[in-house]
């Protein structure tokens, strides 16, 4: 037998094949490693650009509303939390957050969300803000009025195209 089973992965079956290739069961990829932990590792990189593409791109000063997995006992039930985007930290990689932060009754609160957590069931942008810095955090001080943010335009022919 040339193919002797390597991995099983999301119940995909990866075997290792003559010359130490690693083949995908889907018969697209080949992998040319020659570890099973570099193969672990390409499948990780890949399975998360997945995620991370099914996500749509927003930035620091949007307003997203996260949809986010909670269980309670063994019920899961989905919850909102809509709120402006802060910050971004390590962009484009596997441990990269977003801090959502959303005013109810008077009172801050914020959320660090992990990008690729399975607890992030979608994330939509309700608007896209103006703003001219990467991190936001002198929105905390602010309240009422003062802490609003322009809403960023997008062309006229961009919208007519769409």
């Amino acid at each position: 037998m040339l193919y002797k089973p390597l991995a099983i992965l999301n119940g995909k079956r990866y075997l290792c094949g003559p010359f130490r290739k690693i083949l995908n069961p889907d018969g697209g990829a080949v992998f040319r490693n020659f570890s099973a932990m570099s193969v672990l590792l390409d499948f990780i990189q890949a399975e998360s650009q997945e995620r991370r593409a099914s996500f749509p791109q927003f930035a620091a000063g949007d307003t997203v509303n996260v949809h986010v997995k909670i269980r309670e006992g063994n019920k899961e039930r989905i919850q909102q939390f809509q709120g402006v985007v802060l910050q971004r930290r390590n962009p484009s990689s596997n441990g990269e957050t977003f801090t959502v932060r959303k005013i109810s009754n008077q009172i801050g609160t914020e959320r660090i969300f992990p990008l690729l957590s399975p607890n992030i069931d979608k994330i939509e942008v309700i608007r896209r803000g103006k703003v001219r810095r990467a991190r936001l955090f002198y929105l905390r001080g602010l309240s009422g009025k003062a802490s609003r943010i322009k809403e960023r335009r997008l062309n006229q022919v961009a919208k007519a195209t769409a």
